[in-house]
């Protein structure tokens, strides 16, 4: 594995453990990553030599030989996280490990005249704000519409009324920074592989439920993007021709009916409660017309993840986004619907839904930049060679 370097973070995996969980042996490593212990070896050396990992003091055995624990040296790096959603900016400061030193939330209108520039500028203040230690490697901006290539970063995203935004072009100009560019939902995806449980795994997808819906399919530990960088539009799988239309400018979309829209539509002829809040407080408290909107929802998204499981057979499903504050009025529609739809075999497949608050986005942007110091042939392409260099002539 250390020697074809596919491009499957393995190595920020490891920084990413030992940021998450503290110092541990080469061999804690090796379990907790199903990695060989001579791969561990190899690649700890590396890391050791760039100054991004540190030998701590030895771990008493049960007999035998005491083993060497290796600890993150903290200040190797950070990244700045910027999501960019449809009324507003959220930035995030986020070190190698995966904490977050900083958050910021600022107005942002993309359909503005000069809303590139606008994005710079806020871009721009929050650099020049968290210049010193440790180094910052790049800037990572993620979006709700496709991308080309991360490294190029031209933008087509409907709902920001972009077609073609030379969003990464704009940005390295302005700030001289390595900047990677990509869709939100792989993004998030990326710090799952690092953060999360998909760390111990190759093969999961990540869906997302709010404004909008979309899903990221990671296979053979690499978020796959397809030919032109648009893999995972779940939210335009065609459910009905004769539904509601899409912001797509098709109709019965799986994001008409159960995105932050279809949800408010449906629930016009079920119940009183206006707004998305109202509507949760509403089926929380016992309505039985917002209770309904809600399982319709869960159901025509499980019928339509139990196709996506079918079709690329992950080892889990993670749940982000939103919409999952509601989560437990969703799965009231969502688990039998699932269950009853999948292949024989992967009907016990786990759905996780993790915690989400409103940084997240931006904390999956950012590990579009942590994930990337040794992915010379990968994704990130040249702008993954400019933050290695950055994190190589920083290191001590």
């Amino acid at each position: 594995m250390a020697g074809t370097d596919r491009g499957d973070l393995t190595r920020t995996a490891i920084l990413a453990l030992l940021g998450t969980v503290g110092p541990l042996s080469r061999s804690e490593m090796a379990r907790e990553l199903d990695l060989s212990p001579a791969t561990v070896t190899q690649l700890t050396k590396e890391l050791i030599g760039h100054g991004m990992l540190e030998e701590l003091d030895l771990k008493p055995s049960r007999g035998g030989r005491p083993a060497q624990r290796l600890g993150l040296v903290g200040s190797a790096g950070r990244a700045l996280g910027v999501k960019v959603t449809a009324d507003h900016l959220v930035l995030v400061d986020v070190r190698l490990d995966g904490e977050v030193l900083g958050s910021w939330e600022l107005p942002h209108d993309p359909a503005a005249p000069g809303a590139l520039d606008h994005l710079a500028d806020a871009v721009e203040s929050v650099v020049q704000e968290i210049s010193g230690v440790p180094p910052l490697l790049g800037v990572g901006v993620g979006v709700p519409g496709s991308v080309d290539d991360q490294a190029v970063g031209t933008v087509n995203a409907p709902t920001l009324g972009w077609q073609a935004m030379p969003v990464g072009e704009r940005l390295r100009r302005r700030l001289n920074l390595p900047v990677l560019v990509e869709n939100d939902v792989n993004a998030l995806a990326a710090a799952e592989r690092l953060y999360g449980r998909g760390r111990t795994h190759r093969d999961f997808l990540v869906v997302t439920i709010g404004r909008g819906v979309g899903a990221a399919i990671v296979a053979d530990g690499r978020v796959y993007r397809g030919a032109r960088g648009g893999a995972g539009e779940f939210g335009h799988l065609p459910v009905d021709p004769e539904g509601p239309p899409c912001g797509c400018g098709a109709r019965g979309c799986l994001e008409a009916f159960v995105g932050s829209a279809g949800l408010l539509a449906a629930a016009r002829t079920k119940t009183t409660a206006e707004g998305l809040a109202a509507l949760g407080r509403a089926a929380a408290g016992g309505d039985g017309g917002a209770r309904e909107v809600f399982a319709e929802a869960g159901a025509i998204l499980g019928r339509a993840t139990a196709g996506l499981i079918n079709v690329v057979d992950p080892e889990f499903v993670v749940v982000l986004g939103e919409g999952t504050a509601d989560w437990p009025l969703w799965r009231i529609g969502f688990e039998p619907a699932l269950r009853a739809q999948l292949y024989p075999g992967r009907r016990d497949i786990s759905v996780e839904v993790e915690s989400w608050d409103d940084t997240s986005w931006a904390q999956g942007a950012a590990a579009l930049v942590l994930a990337t110091p040794f992915d010379a042939a990968g994704a990130a392409g040249e702008q993954g060679r400019l933050v290695r260099a950055r994190l190589i002539g920083a290191a001590p």
